[in-house]
Protein backbone atom coordinates (compact mmCIF):
# COMPACT_ATOMS: atom_id res chain seq x y z
CA UNK A 1 0.00 0.00 0.00
CA UNK A 2 1.33 3.45 -0.85
CA UNK A 3 0.82 6.20 1.55
CA UNK A 4 3.52 8.62 -0.02
CA UNK A 5 3.61 11.96 1.43
CA UNK A 6 0.28 11.21 3.28
CA UNK A 7 -0.05 12.51 7.20
CA UNK A 8 -0.47 10.28 9.81
CA UNK A 9 -0.74 10.47 13.80
CA UNK A 10 -0.76 7.77 15.64
CA UNK A 11 -1.04 8.46 19.66
CA UNK A 12 1.03 5.96 21.79
CA UNK A 13 3.27 5.17 19.66
CA UNK A 14 6.72 4.33 21.54
CA UNK A 15 6.00 0.50 21.47
CA UNK A 16 3.96 -2.27 20.47
CA UNK A 17 1.52 -1.78 18.19
CA UNK A 18 1.59 1.65 18.10
CA UNK A 19 5.40 1.52 17.51
CA UNK A 20 5.15 -1.29 14.79
CA UNK A 21 2.17 0.85 12.93
CA UNK A 22 4.61 3.72 12.64
CA UNK A 23 7.00 1.56 11.03
CA UNK A 24 4.80 0.53 8.73
CA UNK A 25 3.39 3.75 7.43
CA UNK A 26 6.98 5.57 7.32
CA UNK A 27 7.65 2.18 5.11
CA UNK A 28 4.91 3.10 2.41
CA UNK A 29 5.85 6.46 2.15
CA UNK A 30 3.90 8.36 5.04
CA UNK A 31 4.78 11.54 7.05
CA UNK A 32 4.30 10.50 10.84
CA UNK A 33 3.61 11.71 14.21
CA UNK A 34 3.70 9.24 17.39
CA UNK A 35 3.08 10.75 21.05
CA UNK A 36 4.26 9.37 24.05
CA UNK A 37 3.86 10.43 27.41
CA UNK A 38 7.98 9.67 28.19
CA UNK A 39 10.28 11.66 26.26
CA UNK A 40 13.23 8.85 26.64
CA UNK A 41 10.75 6.10 24.85
CA UNK A 42 10.22 8.37 22.62
CA UNK A 43 13.86 9.13 21.85
CA UNK A 44 14.38 5.30 21.90
CA UNK A 45 11.60 4.81 19.57
CA UNK A 46 13.23 7.85 17.05
CA UNK A 47 16.15 5.85 17.16
CA UNK A 48 14.46 2.55 15.91
CA UNK A 49 12.37 4.22 13.10
CA UNK A 50 15.19 6.24 12.29
CA UNK A 51 13.41 7.92 9.70
CA UNK A 52 12.90 12.09 8.81
CA UNK A 53 9.32 11.48 7.70
CA UNK A 54 9.31 11.01 11.69
CA UNK A 55 8.00 13.78 14.38
CA UNK A 56 7.84 13.11 17.77
CA UNK A 57 5.74 14.94 20.30
CA UNK A 58 5.49 14.66 24.00
CA UNK A 59 1.70 14.34 24.84
CA UNK A 60 0.11 12.59 28.12
CA UNK A 61 -3.34 11.85 25.91
CA UNK A 62 -4.57 11.28 29.62
CA UNK A 63 -4.21 14.95 29.50
CA UNK A 64 -6.17 18.17 27.88
CA UNK A 65 -3.41 20.06 28.01
CA UNK A 66 -0.76 17.78 26.39
CA UNK A 67 -3.67 16.84 23.40
CA UNK A 68 -3.70 20.38 22.60
CA UNK A 69 0.28 20.45 22.59
CA UNK A 70 -0.20 17.58 19.93
CA UNK A 71 -2.60 19.28 18.02
CA UNK A 72 -0.33 22.58 18.06
CA UNK A 73 2.08 20.30 16.81
CA UNK A 74 0.26 19.08 13.74
CA UNK A 75 -1.15 22.56 12.80
CA UNK A 76 2.63 24.27 12.93
CA UNK A 77 3.28 21.62 10.11
CA UNK A 78 0.61 23.69 7.61
CA UNK A 79 -0.22 19.93 6.64
CA UNK A 80 -4.13 18.44 6.31
CA UNK A 81 -4.07 15.18 8.39
CA UNK A 82 -4.72 11.92 6.77
CA UNK A 83 -4.83 9.13 8.95
CA UNK A 84 -5.62 9.50 12.89
CA UNK A 85 -4.64 6.16 14.78
CA UNK A 86 -6.22 6.76 18.13
CA UNK A 87 -4.03 3.58 20.09
CA UNK A 88 -2.53 5.31 23.45
CA UNK A 89 -4.13 3.14 26.26
CA UNK A 90 -3.71 1.55 29.23
CA UNK A 91 -5.08 -1.22 31.29
CA UNK A 92 -4.69 -2.67 35.16
CA UNK A 93 -6.44 -5.90 35.94
CA UNK A 94 -8.09 -6.70 39.37
CA UNK A 95 -11.62 -8.02 40.78
CA UNK A 96 -14.25 -4.98 40.96
CA UNK A 97 -13.75 -5.33 45.01
CA UNK A 98 -10.03 -4.20 44.35
CA UNK A 99 -10.28 -1.16 41.75
CA UNK A 100 -9.54 1.63 43.10
CA UNK A 101 -10.51 5.25 42.27
CA UNK A 102 -7.50 5.95 40.91
CA UNK A 103 -6.89 3.46 38.58
CA UNK A 104 -10.44 3.47 37.33
CA UNK A 105 -10.26 7.02 36.44
CA UNK A 106 -6.20 6.73 35.06
CA UNK A 107 -8.00 3.77 32.64
CA UNK A 108 -10.95 6.17 31.38
CA UNK A 109 -8.87 9.16 31.62
CA UNK A 110 -6.62 7.84 28.79
CA UNK A 111 -8.90 5.13 26.88
CA UNK A 112 -11.67 7.10 26.86
CA UNK A 113 -11.85 10.42 27.72
CA UNK A 114 -8.11 11.47 25.58
CA UNK A 115 -9.17 9.10 23.07
CA UNK A 116 -12.44 11.47 22.56
CA UNK A 117 -10.87 14.93 23.17
CA UNK A 118 -7.88 13.75 20.71
CA UNK A 119 -10.12 13.09 17.79
CA UNK A 120 -12.47 16.43 18.80
CA UNK A 121 -9.40 19.22 18.53
CA UNK A 122 -7.81 16.95 15.75
CA UNK A 123 -10.80 17.46 13.81
CA UNK A 124 -10.60 20.63 11.90
CA UNK A 125 -7.01 19.12 10.83
CA UNK A 126 -8.56 15.90 9.43
CA UNK A 127 -9.00 16.28 5.46
CA UNK A 128 -12.14 15.29 3.75
CA UNK A 129 -11.75 11.87 3.09
CA UNK A 130 -9.17 11.10 6.20
CA UNK A 131 -9.36 7.82 8.02
CA UNK A 132 -9.68 7.79 11.09
CA UNK A 133 -8.93 4.52 13.29
CA UNK A 134 -9.56 3.46 16.97
CA UNK A 135 -7.68 0.28 18.92
CA UNK A 136 -10.29 -1.30 20.68
CA UNK A 137 -9.71 -5.13 22.12
CA UNK A 138 -11.64 -8.34 21.86
CA UNK A 139 -12.23 -7.89 25.59
CA UNK A 140 -14.83 -5.04 25.08
CA UNK A 141 -17.23 -8.38 23.79
CA UNK A 142 -15.97 -10.77 26.55
CA UNK A 143 -16.58 -11.60 30.24
CA UNK A 144 -13.01 -11.96 31.67
CA UNK A 145 -12.25 -11.95 35.59
CA UNK A 146 -10.42 -9.04 36.74
CA UNK A 147 -10.87 -6.47 33.38
CA UNK A 148 -14.23 -4.96 34.34
CA UNK A 149 -12.87 -1.19 34.23
CA UNK A 150 -10.50 -2.16 30.70
CA UNK A 151 -13.42 -3.83 28.92
CA UNK A 152 -15.50 -1.23 29.80
CA UNK A 153 -13.36 1.56 28.35
CA UNK A 154 -12.52 -0.49 25.45
CA UNK A 155 -16.56 -0.82 25.04
CA UNK A 156 -16.99 3.14 25.08
CA UNK A 157 -14.76 3.73 22.17
CA UNK A 158 -16.53 0.90 20.40
CA UNK A 159 -19.71 3.32 20.66
CA UNK A 160 -17.83 6.64 20.21
CA UNK A 161 -16.04 5.60 16.84
CA UNK A 162 -20.15 4.13 15.91
CA UNK A 163 -21.30 7.52 16.02
CA UNK A 164 -18.25 9.50 15.08
CA UNK A 165 -18.63 7.07 11.44
CA UNK A 166 -22.13 8.98 11.23
CA UNK A 167 -21.21 12.44 11.87
CA UNK A 168 -17.98 12.68 9.42
CA UNK A 169 -19.80 11.04 6.79
CA UNK A 170 -20.57 14.21 5.01
CA UNK A 171 -16.57 14.63 4.89
CA UNK A 172 -16.31 11.13 3.62
CA UNK A 173 -14.61 10.63 6.69
CA UNK A 174 -14.05 6.81 7.73
CA UNK A 175 -14.17 5.84 10.97
CA UNK A 176 -13.24 2.01 11.97
CA UNK A 177 -11.63 -0.09 14.76
CA UNK A 178 -9.41 -2.52 15.54
CA UNK A 179 -9.69 -4.79 17.87
CA UNK A 180 -6.39 -6.97 18.46
CA UNK A 181 -6.48 -10.09 20.52
CA UNK A 182 -3.76 -10.87 22.93
CA UNK A 183 -0.86 -9.69 21.67
CA UNK A 184 2.95 -10.03 22.30
CA UNK A 185 3.88 -6.33 23.19
CA UNK A 186 5.54 -4.58 26.12
CA UNK A 187 2.33 -3.89 27.67
CA UNK A 188 1.09 -7.53 28.26
CA UNK A 189 4.86 -8.08 29.25
CA UNK A 190 4.51 -5.74 31.91
CA UNK A 191 0.85 -7.56 33.38
CA UNK A 192 1.31 -11.16 32.60
CA UNK A 193 3.62 -14.14 33.32
CA UNK A 194 4.70 -16.37 31.35
CA UNK A 195 2.37 -18.90 32.63
CA UNK A 196 -0.70 -16.08 31.58
CA UNK A 197 1.00 -15.14 28.50
CA UNK A 198 1.08 -19.10 27.82
CA UNK A 199 -2.49 -19.97 28.73
CA UNK A 200 -3.96 -16.60 26.39
CA UNK A 201 -1.75 -18.39 23.83
CA UNK A 202 -3.84 -21.27 24.08
CA UNK A 203 -6.90 -19.32 24.48
CA UNK A 204 -6.51 -18.88 20.43
CA UNK A 205 -7.25 -21.15 17.75
CA UNK A 206 -3.75 -20.45 15.75
CA UNK A 207 -2.25 -21.44 19.60
CA UNK A 208 0.10 -18.06 19.86
CA UNK A 209 0.20 -14.61 20.68
CA UNK A 210 -0.70 -12.30 18.07
CA UNK A 211 2.22 -9.41 16.80
CA UNK A 212 1.82 -6.16 16.79
CA UNK A 213 3.32 -6.17 12.54
CA UNK A 214 0.06 -8.09 12.05
CA UNK A 215 -2.37 -5.21 13.79
CA UNK A 216 -0.38 -2.74 11.85
CA UNK A 217 -1.00 -4.10 8.72
CA UNK A 218 -4.72 -4.07 9.47
CA UNK A 219 -4.76 -0.45 10.33
CA UNK A 220 -2.87 0.26 7.00
CA UNK A 221 -5.53 -1.95 5.29
CA UNK A 222 -7.98 0.23 7.30
CA UNK A 223 -6.66 3.29 6.05
CA UNK A 224 -6.15 2.65 2.34
CA UNK A 225 -8.38 3.07 -0.52
CA UNK A 226 -8.33 -0.78 -0.20
CA UNK A 227 -11.14 -0.51 2.29
CA UNK A 228 -12.73 2.90 0.78
CA UNK A 229 -16.53 1.40 1.51
CA UNK A 230 -15.75 0.31 4.94
CA UNK A 231 -17.00 2.60 7.96
CA UNK A 232 -18.34 2.18 11.44
CA UNK A 233 -17.23 -1.48 11.57
CA UNK A 234 -15.19 -2.92 13.85
CA UNK A 235 -12.07 -5.43 12.72
CA UNK A 236 -11.00 -8.04 15.44
CA UNK A 237 -7.28 -9.49 14.74
CA UNK A 238 -7.46 -12.53 17.11
CA UNK A 239 -6.23 -15.40 15.90
CA UNK A 240 -9.53 -16.75 16.81
CA UNK A 241 -9.41 -15.69 20.66
CA UNK A 242 -12.31 -17.46 22.80
CA UNK A 243 -14.23 -15.84 25.89
CA UNK A 244 -12.78 -17.45 28.77
CA UNK A 245 -12.53 -16.59 32.63
CA UNK A 246 -9.55 -16.23 34.63
CA UNK A 247 -9.60 -18.26 37.83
Amino acid sequence: MDFTNKNVVITGGTTGIGLATAKAFIGAGANVWITGRNADNLQKASAELNSPKLITVVSDTSKIADISVLEQSFSESGKKLDVLFLNAGIGTFEPIEKVTEANFDAQFNTNVKGIFFTLQKLLPHLSDGASVIFTSSSVAAAANLGTSVYSATKGAINKIAQIAANELSSRKIRVNVVSPGPIATPGLDSVASDEAKAFLAGSTALQRLGHPDEIAKTVLFLASDAASFISGTEVTVDGGYHSYALK
